[in-house]
């Protein structure tokens, strides 16, 4: 697909299309379960950091088309299989996390006093989703071989996540305290 001055291979189009599906279907499944929450009692936490997410997701989207289509790379099949087959395994993560915290899953954080996750991928790790959004960070600009975006959006998310972790753990565990909120 030419733009004219630069050109998008159709499987990344093809890709980003699909990619950029499943931010939509969070979004609307998260209005949803917000207002289940809030229903129920639920408290949001963390709304400074929300749109900051935000921005770094859209970019890593941006980041990809653009580092592609301007430098030209190509697909790379040693590279770009397995980056794929980790994208599809992180995206079945993703729904395993949603599942699991069926109406409690929000890409906010609010939470339900005394509804703490204890089932699905919550059973052996406190923040799956997070594990998922780094992997799927690195995979979906290797997928084409977009290296410099996957760097650029990991160090540039990695202290997003770091607050986001922290913020989680004081409003679902505070009674454990400050030991408990650096770890993940």
């Amino acid at each position: 697909m030419s733009l004219g001055w630069a050109t998008i291979p159709v499987s990344l189009f093809v890709l980003m299309t699909a990619v950029a599906v499943v931010p939509l279907i969070e979004l609307t499944t998260a209005r949803r379960n917000a207002r289940w929450a809030v229903d129920r009692g639920g408290i949001e936490y963390g709304q400074r950091h929300y749109p900051v997410m935000i921005v770094l997701h859209v970019c890593l989207l941006a980041g990809t088309v653009g580092e592609i289509a301007l430098t030209g790379r190509a697909f790379v099949p040693l590279i770009g299989w397995p980056a794929l087959t980790l994208l599809i395994l992180v995206q079945a993560g993703r729904a395993w996390c949603m599942r699991a915290l069926g109406p409690r899953w929000n890409t906010r954080v609010i939470v339900v006093p005394g509804l703490l996750p204890t089932t699905g991928p919550y059973r052996w790790i406190r923040h799956p989703n997070y594990l998922i959004v780094l992997f799927e960070g690195i995979a979906l600009p290797l997928v084409h071989t977009a290296w410099i975006t996957a760097m650029l959006f990991t160090v540039a998310n990695t202290p997003w996540l770091v607050v986001r972790i922290r913020t989680e753990n004081a409003a679902l565990w505070p009674a454990v305290g400050p030991a408990a909120q650096g770890s993940s």
